[in-house]
């Protein structure tokens, strides 16, 4: 597949576009990137260094990609963390124009807003932004389960819970979604869900919660489910492939003692996933 991904850079570690090329990559997918930011490490050190893209540069890079004819050819536009309303409008803008030149094209959005623990981290207005105007395009949303709740405006803390708020999601738009880092009664201590919903069902894995929450893991997790779901059509099989991945990074970043995702050392569970992991339907 051919993937444009519009997102965040960094020199040094695996956020954003550093974090999702390389294994859509080693999947054998096709991808352009284009920058918002190139920063020489990710904000979570506290000090970085490096250029925020000013809009219209970004514009102007997608407009070129245009030139050469090919945008009609990309099957999916992948976007993250949105800094600024003006990007995120002109990723809106390119999705349209994709769509426009191949109706099969999809939009997968990660909505990056908050976590559990850490409440909102992006600029004011922009998760208003990406509830109102960004989700109702998306087809694939990868939210987490602190980023669902706010989305369905509602917290939720039971399975059955969190599928209604799911549905209330997708009633405005996207028909697949995958709601990572999930919590609740039924999960064992020490554990924790994934769930995907798609029109064909729900499914959920459980896994072991791990020691760490090292940054790039929900880059990681929406490319690899974006380009499952496109290779197989089925959301099941996503799931499984994408938790299984994941998992492997995280295992290798744990065992190298790293604050960084262990893309390269993980590379070959990331092209061959082991499918680790059980799933169970919900419905």
């Amino acid at each position: 597949m051919k993937i444009l991904s519009i997102q965040s850079s960094v020199a040094y570690g695996h956020v954003g576009n550093s974090a999702a090329v390389f294994p859509l990559q080693r999947l054998g997918h096709e991808v352009w990137p284009v920058l918002t930011v190139h920063f020489s490490n990710h904000t979570g050190y506290g000090a970085w260094r490096g250029p925020l893209l000013a809009p219209e540069d970004v514009r102007e890079v997608i407009a070129g990609i245009g030139d050469r004819g090919v945008l009609g050819e990309a099957d999916a536009v992948l976007s993250g963390y949105q800094g600024d309303p003006a990007v995120g409008g002109i990723i809106l803008d390119t999705v349209a124009q994709v769509k426009e030149l191949n109706p099969a094209a999809v939009y997968c959005c990660d909505p990056v807003m908050g976590d559990v623990g850490r409440g909102m981290f992006v600029r004011p207005g922009i998760p208003e932004f990406m509830r109102d105007t960004v989700v109702p395009q998306a087809d694939i949303l990868t939210p987490n389960h602190f980023e669902l709740d706010f989305l369905a405006g509602r917290a939720t803390s039971t399975l059955a819970e969190i599928l209604d708020a799911v549905d209330e999601v997708r009633e405005r738009g996207p028909r697949d979604v995958l709601v990572t880092s999930v919590l609740h009664g039924d999960v064992p201590e020490g554990r924790l869900d994934v769930v995907a919903v798609s029109d064909e069902g729900a499914w959920a894995v459980e896994t072991p919660l791990l020691p760490i929450t090292p940054n790039g893991c929900g880059d990681v997790t929406a490319a690899l489910y974006l380009a499952h779901l496109l290779s197989t059509g089925s959301a099941e099989t996503a799931l499984s492939r994408t938790t299984s991945s994941v998992f492997a990074i995280l295992e290798k970043t744990i065992a190298a003692g790293t604050r960084e995702i262990q893309l390269v050392a993980a590379q070959d569970a990331i092209a061959h996933p082991p499918e680790t992991f059980a799933v169970r339907r919900l419905r």
